[in-house]
């Protein structure tokens, strides 16, 4: 059964949500090929304009969703349950704490968002991260599961919807740590190499694409290296690409060690310690404060990668060698 045109509010709970993710939680009959169509042809608008699938949505905004089938709002999920264990692990990853924003370490492992197969996750512990607060934590940009590293979360509304624009806007500054199977050559420089998603018998990978591929760029410095044999590597990305610093890493000949979907043999040498975890770290964050100012955040190594970067002799502790480097080029 459909129902005519509707004007929806987003909620507070709903804040800083990509759009089709919205559409996922409310309307679950609509498929996401139909979603993308609808879209593309303006017959969805957030605030009056026209929306993107990866648009992110903040409290008090307008959805129209246009008569389709089964539109009937879903039935609210059954509240997540969280264990006492996962509730002390999260708020042992609290690297820095205001009124504001929550700062996280986040645990390799562990996915951002739910989805297919994925029933825990940190969108569901958020509960445990309230301290005293009647607002839910908000998440207001993600990580791959495996990797691990810096992590915000809002505690307002107010403060997701500002700091969804710092992310959207890129003025937010990210390095990552890796560890990469060889050494690559130069020992830094900028990769520019246009992405897209694809689908394979293995499932969606993400590929190089330079006619029909979103642009794609990371700049990449050698830290240290065991030689020929594997390279720590410090890796700012300027966009934000799914996967993006796995394939950059991996289409240079140096694909970062425990990455079985883009990595294939070369990730998995042996002699090489712990391949069963992906060596990607997300080490620092500079991103503006709702309140004024930046905020400046560095993630401690998760123990496997602390315990390869002593199998390497890596001092484990890097200045940002990105400083000085001018973006706009």
């Amino acid at each position: 059964m459909s129902v005519g045109i509707q004007t929806i509010k987003v909620s507070d709970d709903d804040g800083s949500l990509r759009l089709d993710r919205w559409f996922r939680r409310h309307y679950p009959a609509l498929a996401h090929g139909r979603l993308e169509k609808l879209l593309r042809g303006g017959q969805i608008r957030v605030d009056g304009k026209r929306a993107k699938a990866g648009d992110r949505v903040v409290p008090g905004q307008a959805i129209r969703v246009p008569p389709v089938e089964n539109t009937e709002p879903a039935i609210a999920p059954a509240p997540y349950r969280v264990s006492a264990a996962d509730a002390a692990m999260l708020q042992a990853a609290v690297l820095h704490r205001d009124d504001d924003v929550i700062v996280l370490n986040k645990p390799p492992g562990l996915a951002v968002q739910g989805g297919t197969r994925t029933e825990r996750h940190l969108d569901g512990l958020l509960d445990t991260l309230r301290f005293g607060y009647a607002e839910r934590p908000r998440l207001v940009h993600r990580l791959d599961k495996e990797t691990s590293g810096v992590l915000v979360v809002a505690r307002t509304a107010a403060a997701a919807a500002f700091l969804t624009r710092a992310f959207r806007d890129k003025t937010t500054r990210k390095v990552y740590w890796a560890l990469v199977v060889g050494r690559p050559k130069p020992a830094q420089g900028r990769i520019s190499l246009a992405l897209a998603k694809r689908a394979g018998p293995t499932g969606e990978r993400v590929r190089k694409d330079p006619d029909g591929g979103k642009p794609a760029v990371t700049y990449y410095q050698v830290v240290d290296s065991a030689g020929e044999r594997a390279s720590w590597l410090a890796l700012l990305p300027v966009t934000g690409r799914t996967h993006q610093l796995r394939v950059h890493c991996a289409t240079i000949g140096t694909p970062i060690l425990g990455d079985r979907k883009y990595g294939d043999a070369d990730a998995q040498r042996s002699g090489m310690p712990d391949l069963r975890r992906l060596h990607l770290h997300a080490r620092e964050l500079a991103v503006p404060h709702p309140t004024g100012g930046v905020l400046h955040v560095k993630a401690p190594l998760p123990p496997h990668m602390r315990q390869s970067w002593e199998f390497f002799g890596f001092a484990r502790d890097a200045k940002d060698p990105f400083v000085a480097l001018d973006l706009s080029r």
